[in-house]
C-alpha cells in the first residue's frame, strides 16, 4: 500500500492516543504514525474535532484542548460535514446518528476504511470498518 490509501479515523482511535487508554494505545499510535510520516492518507470528520476539544478542555484546559487539536492537524486532514453529509446520514439506519454522519463523511471523503474499535456500531457498513490492529497488519 502506499500513500493513495485514505483513511478516515473515528475519535475512539484518537482518545486511545491521548490518553494513552490501554491496551489499544499501541495500535492507534502506529495508526497515527503511519499518518503522519505519509503511509496513508488520514482524515478526521469535522464534527469530531468539536468533541475532541471538549473532551480535552474538560480533562485539561482550553490551551491543552487547542495544542493539541493543533498537533493532530499537522497530518489529518478534515473531512468536511456538510448539508449533503446530514442528509445522506439521515436516510442510515444507524443506531448511532454520530456513527452513521462519521460513516458518510468517510465515503464523501472517498476513503477505503473507517478505522475504529466500535466495527458492529458501522452496520451496514458502506466501505471497509476494520480495527487498528488488522488494519496495521495489511500495511
Amino acid at each position: 500500500m502506499g500513500t493513495n490509501v485514505i483513511i478516515l479515523i473515528d475519535l475512539n482511535i484518537i482518545l486511545d492516543v491521548l490518553q494513552r487508554r490501554e491496551p489499544f494505545y499501541e495500535a492507534s499510535a502506529r495508526l497515527l504514525a503511519a499518518v503522519e510520516t505519509k503511509v496513508i492518507e488520514g482524515f478526521i470528520a469535522a464534527h469530531s474535532i468539536t468533541t475532541l476539544f471538549y473532551l480535552i478542555q474538560k480533562d485539561k484546559s482550553s490551551a491543552e484542548a487547542r495544542a493539541s487539536i493543533t498537533n493532530l492537524l499537522q497530518f489529518l486532514k478534515i473531512a468536511p460535514v456538510d448539508q449533503s453529509t446530514i442528509d445522506q446520514a439521515l436516510n442510515l439506519d444507524y443506531g448511532d446518528f454520530e456513527d452513521a454522519v462519521q460513516m458518510i463523511s468517510a465515503v464523501q471523503c472517498k476513503a477505503e476504511y473507517l478505522l475504529t474499535r466500535n466495527i458492529t456500531d458501522y452496520r451496514p457498513a458502506l466501505l471497509t470498518v476494520i480495527q487498528p490492529v488488522d488494519f496495521l497488519s495489511t500495511i
